[in-house]
């Protein structure tokens, strides 16, 4: 009996080989450039001065009499009430020596009494201590405020981004083969 002859068939496997490194980001953020101004507050005060008013007139009114105007209308005024004084007592005089009939009421009795002299009028007014009068005049201070402002420039900056790339290799490193191996045919006649 005879076989059948085999044929071979040997197949060989195509093989890849790759080689990949990731690619690499670079990413740097600049600070932002901040720029602060800043004016400051302002305070301003102005200050007024005191005034110090001192009326003494009265004061001297007492000592000396003050002026002449013034003197003089007490001086009239005093007058005119020593000679409405002076007419009353020569009234009631006049009234007692028409009642002589009473007992007391003698010429002697009436007029002898009015022999001292009579005062001049005061030229001067009384003194009291509020004679001088004193004022202060005061002004309250002007002020003004200017508060303080603050002004911020942010610049913000980009970020700067950077790749760089990574490799990538794709070769063959065993290629596919197909290998076909006859039966070794025995002649033997």
């Amino acid at each position: 009996m005879s076989t059948l002859p085999i044929v071979q068939i040997r197949t060989t496997p195509s093989l890849l080989s790759i080689d990949a490194n990731p690619g690499q980001f670079s990413i740097r953020q600049p600070k932002a450039d901040v720029q602060l101004n800043t004016r400051p507050a302002k305070l301003s005060i102005e200050s007024h001065p005191i005034r110090l008013s001192v009326d003494q007139s009265e004061a001297f009114s007492a000592y000396t009499g003050g002026n002449m105007i013034d003197m003089n209308a007490r001086i009239y005024s005093g007058i005119q009430q020593m000679f409405l004084q002076n007419l009353g007592e020569r009234v009631q005089q006049g009234n007692d020596l028409a009642a002589i009939h009473k007992p007391g009421n003698t010429i002697a009795n009436i007029i002898g009494g009015d022999w001292q002299a009579r005062p001049f009028p005061e030229t001067r007014t009384p003194a009291s201590s509020g004679n001088v009068k004193t004022r202060v005049y005061t002004q309250p201070p002007d002020i003004s405020f200017t508060p303080a402002v603050s002004e911020m420039n942010v610049t913000v900056n980009k970020p700067e981004i950077e790749y760089q790339r990574g490799k990538l290799d794709i070769y063959v490193k065993q290629y596919a083969s197909i290998q076909y191996t006859p039966p070794a045919i025995d002649i033997g006649l």
